[in-house]
C-alpha cells in the first residue's frame, strides 16, 4: 500500500462523510415519498379544475424533486458500492454530486418564484414597493445560485469544496434570507386584511401559521447546514443536510397549496351540527343571526378559490367588507 493512500485512509472517516451521505439519500426519500402524497392529495382535490397552473407548477416541482433523489441515490452508489474500498475515488467528485445540487438550486429558486406570484397576486390593489423589493431579493439569489455553480463545477476532489466553502456560507444565506423576507410580507398582507368578522379573522390567522411554519422549516435546515459547515469542514454532515433541503421546499409549498382540503375537513365537522330550534316559538334574532352565520360560512369557502374559478363564477359580489378580502386572496390558495 502506497504512502499517499495511507494518508488518505487517515484522513477519511467513513461514519461522519459517506455514512452521513448514506443517511441524508434515506431521509430525503422518506421526504420524498410525502411531496408525492401531497401531490396526489392536491390532484385529487383538484381533479375537476382542469389544467391550472398550479397544477402544472406542482407536476414540474414534482419531476425536480424525483430527478434530485435519483442523483442523490447515484451519488452514494457510486461511492459505496461501485468503488468499494477504492479509496482513491472516495476523493473525487462525481458527475452526479454536481448534478443534484444544480437541481436543488432550481427547485429552491423556483418555489421562491412562486411564492413570489402569490406575494403580488395578494398585493393587488397595493403599492407594488413590497413586492418588487422581494422579486429584486430572489432575482439577487439567482445571481449567487449560479455563482455557487460555477465554483462547484470547477472543483475535483472534495478537498477543493473546503477551500469555497465560503460559498456555501453565501448561498444558504441568501436562501435563508429570502425565506424571512417572503414569509414576513405574506404575514404582512394577509395581517393587514382582518376585516373584524371572526370567521374570516380565523382563516387568516391560520394561512398565517401555515406560512410561518414553513418558512422556518426550511430557513432552520438552511441554518444548520451553514453551522455543520462552520463547525465540521473535513465531513459531509453539512452535505446530507443540504440533501433534504430540496425536499423540504417542494413539501412545504404542495402543504399550503393543500391548505385548503385540510381545513375544509374542519369546516366540514362543524357543519355536521345544524342548529335545531327545540321550541314551536319564531325568534327573528336567532333567525337573523343564523343568516350571518351562513354567509360567514359562504365567504371562508371562498377565500380558498383559485383564480382560474373566477372565469366560472364571474358575479361574484364585492361590495362586503369579507367578500373584498377574499378578492386579495383568490391565488394565494387554490381550490
Amino acid at each position: 500500500m502506497s504512502s499517499s493512500t495511507q494518508d488518505l485512509i487517515s484522513q477519511l472517516h467513513i461514519g461522519k462523510t459517506f455514512g452521513a451521505l448514506f443517511i441524508g439519500v434515506t431521509i430525503a426519500a422518506v421526504l420524498f415519498g410525502l411531496s408525492s402524497v401531497q401531490a396526489f392529495v392536491y390532484f385529487q382535490t383538484h381533479r375537476d379544475t382542469g389544467t391550472t397552473f398550479y397544477k402544472l407548477a406542482v407536476i414540474c416541482l414534482w419531476i425536480l424533486d424525483a430527478l434530485h433523489l435519483v442523483f442523490i441515490v447515484h451519488c452514494v452508489y457510486y461511492y459505496l458500492v461501485i468503488n468499494y474500498a477504492n479509496i482513491g475515488a472516495l476523493m473525487d467528485v462525481v458527475w452526479s454530486f454536481k448534478l443534484q445540487i444544480l437541481l436543488e438550486i432550481l427547485i429552491i429558486q423556483g418555489v421562491h418564484f412562486l411564492y413570489l406570484y402569490r406575494v403580488w397576486i395578494v398585493n393587488k390593489g397595493r403599492s407594488r414597493i413590497l413586492p418588487f423589493t422581494v422579486g429584486i431579493i430572489i432575482i439577487s439569489n439567482s445571481g449567487v445560485a449560479i455563482a455557487l455553480i460555477w465554483a462547484l463545477y470547477q472543483c475535483r476532489m472534495f478537498s477543493d469544496l473546503v477551500k469555497m466553502e465560503w460559498t456555501t456560507f453565501l448561498t444558504l444565506g441568501s436562501i435563508t434570507f429570502a425565506d424571512f423576507i417572503i414569509a414576513s410580507s405574506l404575514c404582512y398582507l394577509l395581517a393587514t386584511s382582518r376585516t373584524g368578522f371572526s370567521s374570516t379573522d380565523s382563516l387568516i390567522t391560520k394561512l398565517m401559521a401555515y406560512i410561518i411554519n414553513t418558512g422556518c422549516l426550511t430557513s432552520m435546515c438552511s441554518m444548520a447546514a451553514i453551522i455543520t459547515c462552520a463547525v465540521m469542514p473535513t465531513n459531509f454532515i453539512f452535505v446530507a443536510i443540504e440533501f433534504l433541503l430540496a425536499k423540504l421546499y417542494v413539501n412545504s409549498f404542495i402543504a399550503l397549496l393543500n391548505a385548503r382540503y385540510y381545513t375544509q375537513v374542519n369546516t366540514d365537522t362543524k357543519k355536521s351540527h345544524p342548529f335545531h330550534n327545540r321550541h314551536g316559538g319564531y325568534h327573528p334574532e336567532l333567525h337573523v343571526r343564523a343568516l350571518d352565520d351562513e354567509e360567514l360560512q359562504t365567504s371562508r369557502k371562498d377565500v380558498f378559490k383559485h383564480p382560474d374559478d373566477e372565469a366560472v363564477h364571474p358575479s361574484r359580489s364585492v361590495k362586503r367588507p369579507p367578500m373584498a378580502v377574499t378578492t386579495e386572496m383568490n391565488s394565494f390558495l387554490s381550490v
